[in-house]
């Protein structure tokens, strides 16, 4: 290994640099998993950015100092006159030096602990000045009545995990990664150079914390306790949003139904719920409800620890299925799990390489134009009663892809009868043992490792 490179730099800053040059007037609201690394990131950019930053922590002191300022400036008796600048003035109150004007920006943290705060967004975006920024690490609360959704008046952000480039750059190899050819016409030991850093990156995944250890330390098994720590901080801390959850024990379980699910290799299921609960609690229980089960798996979702495909019934846009497979949104916590199935390592390395293509995916629908739908897809062709990994239906010219992530040929049959039956343009074959190459012009051999490249055009 190179010499470690200990800042982490993020694909979002550049981001939140195009979202204050665009001056939308919007709160921006920055949604991600716990501990990827959103309060750094986005102090890092108000310091260097701003010449006022103002940080509130709605979890922390500040923010209940905060809300005592919210409270007296709203403060209303009969035959006072009705405040109205309350925020204004709590703002004032709580940093004597705000300024509302384009050199300050305010970043309230934690946001869903407080709806009283939350429902000043519209407010802060309409009569305000300075740019503001809220995020949390559990806005899925935010679905709760009392929360009111401003609508209009939000911006939106995602940040994950580290991805598979931003992992490289800590080992100072990002741009062997944004350069070297897709197909073959590099050099072979730099092929695997990058696929000796995928081997590692999909087993430990991308949370700083644990990136951080390994590249300090290079011990998988120290990476796998933090790991583990990360989960049980996840489930202890999302417990106390839940009313009806009465088994402490349900996210783990859940957990491990997904990544049991995973090994199944069926072709979507007809209810991700129903399905999940009879793994998760194999023998019937009354204290179990499907409604509590949905709205745990809602939970993961929205905290960003899992994701959804969907499935397109012979590899037709028009024929797709909303929510018919589940994935982990951390390549770490998808090993962490898989691996305690018992399943062989040949079987799990398949099953992470998908994870690894759909987190790809996920990524360009949320970040470009460029691919259909609102989550990946992916295929399955009912004549031959096959499945294809993944199937994408471009943008930008309007072709069909497919995706097979898989190893030998015998695998890659369904996706290569699809092509032939004019149901694919073009197959894309990711492969970990491979250097690239192109066979018969419609069909593309890509390394594994480059999958964030691919292009639909």
């Amino acid at each position: 290994m190179e010499k470690v490179i200990m800042e982490l730099k993020r694909n979002i800053y550049a981001k939140l640099l195009e979202w204050k040059k665009q001056d939308t007037g919007n709160v921006l609201e920055v949604k991600g998993a716990r501990q990827v690394g959103k309060t750094y990131i986005l102090k890092k950019f108000g310091k260097e950015n701003f010449s006022r930053m103002i940080y509130i922590s709605m979890a922390e002191k500040s923010g209940e100092i905060f809300l005592q300022c919210l409270n007296a400036a709203s403060e209303w008796k009969p035959g006072m006159p009705i405040e109205e600048n309350a925020m204004r003035k709590a703002l004032e109150t709580f940093a004597p030096s705000f300024v509302d004007d384009k050199e300050t920006i305010i970043i309230i943290d934690e946001i869903q602990e407080s709806a009283e705060v939350y429902n000043q967004i519209r407010t802060l975006a309409r009569e305000f000045q300075a740019y503001v920024i809220v995020t949390g690490s559990y806005l899925g609360r935010l679905i709760n009545p009392e929360f009111f959704l401003p609508a209009g008046d939000l911006d939106h952000m995602i940040m994950e995990t580290l991805t598979f480039d931003e992992f490289l750059d800590v080992f100072g190899e990002r741009e062997l990664y944004e350069n070297i050819d897709l197909f073959g016409k590099g050099q072979g030991e730099d092929y695997e150079k990058l696929m000796g850093y995928y081997e590692i990156y999909q087993k430990i995944g991308g949370y700083p914390a644990v990136v951080v250890s390994y590249a300090q330390q290079k011990d998988l098994n120290k990476c796998y306790e933090k790991i583990g720590n990360l989960i049980d901080v996840f489930a202890n801390e999302s417990k106390r949003y839940f009313d009806d959850v009465v088994d402490v024990n349900i996210f783990q379980k859940l957990f491990n139904a997904i990544a049991l699910m995973m090994m199944q290799e069926k072709q979507g299921v007809r209810d991700l719920v129903t399905e999940l609960s009879k793994i998760a609690y194999q023998e019937e229980s009354g204290r179990m409800t499907k409604k509590m089960i949905n709205h745990a798996i809602s939970w993961l979702q929205e905290s960003h620890i899992i994701g959804y495909a969907s499935k397109a019934i012979d590899c037709d846009y028009k024929q797709v299925k909303e929510n018919s497979r589940y994935y982990f949104l951390d390549m770490g916590i998808a090993y962490y799990f898989l691996s305690r199935t018992g399943a062989p390592y040949d079987i799990i390395k398949g099953l992470l390489a998908e994870n690894f293509v759909y987190l790809a995916l996920k990524r360009r629908i949320e970040n470009t134009s460029e691919i259909a739908g609102i989550a990946p897809w992916f295929g399955t062709y009912e004549k031959i009663n096959g499945e294809l990994d993944f199937y994408v239906r471009s943008l930008i010219d309007y072709k069909n892809y497919g995706i097979e992530v898989k190893s030998t040929d015998t695998e890659a049959k369904t996706a290569k009868k699809l092509l032939e039956d004019g149901k694919l343009d073009y197959l894309y074959l990711l492969k970990g043992e491979t250097k690239g190459g192109i066979a018969e012009g419609k069909i593309f051999t890509v390394p594994l490792c480059l999958a964030d490249r691919l292009s639909f055009n």
